[in-house]
């Protein structure tokens, strides 16, 4: 199944973070997150959850202003024996995170943080993290803040579509991801099985 959800993973070239058509002539900025970075929302429009948090995912932005709203999450083995019904890992995750900045056509951004190497670091690492985002030519052109749930609207390019925060404050992606949270492992086997048919 792990093999399954790999190879159709592997097969995403980049998520679209805009609603419609892209003008013929916008070329988009690709942002790039590794597997230990949770892209949640990108002005205002939650992204998909793809049932594996270790996915290195491209995401396609418009040029402009743009508002990514991020975790940082990392899973580390548990020692010893584990009591059954217990997970057999520690999660280790920041609050979230938020990081503005100015798109430029084509350009591809990328994610610059400290990598731990045990949970204890990662641990330290929760409670102070800190990452910038590195453009073209490695220069530095955002720093992660508090996310406080506030979004400051984008500017567009022209005809690309909205690019307002999403109004709803519980939509569809949210609900299906308590109802996965809530299931039971057969329950989650089932629903996979019915997915990839």
């Amino acid at each position: 199944m792990s093999l399954l959800i790999a190879g159709c993973a592997s097969t995403l070239t980049r998520i679209d973070t805009w609603e419609g058509e892209l003008p013929g002539s916008t070329e988009p900025a690709v942002l790039k997150a590794p597997g230990n970075i949770q892209v949640t929302r990108v002005n205002g429009k939650a992204m998909q959850n793809f049932l594996m948090d270790d996915l290195a995912l491209d995401y396609g932005l418009l040029p402009g202003n743009n508002v990514v709203v991020f975790t940082y999450k990392t899973i580390w083995a548990k020692t010893g024996v584990v009591n059954n019904g217990e997970s057999k890992v520690h999660v280790v995750e920041t609050e979230p995170k938020v990081m503005r900045f100015q798109a430029e056509p084509g350009v591809v951004y990328s994610f610059d943080f400290d990598k731990p190497s045990n949970r204890k670091e990662a641990e330290a690492l929760r409670d102070n993290f800190s990452a910038s985002l590195i453009g073209a030519n490695g220069d530095v052109v955002a720093r992660a803040e508090a996310w406080s749930g506030q979004l400051t609207a984008r500017t567009p390019v022209s005809g690309a579509g909205e690019g307002a925060p999403d109004a709803a404050p519980v939509n569809t992606l949210e609900k299906l991801q308590a109802l996965w949270g809530q299931a039971t492992d057969e329950e989650k086997k089932t629903f996979l099985r019915w997915a990839f048919e």
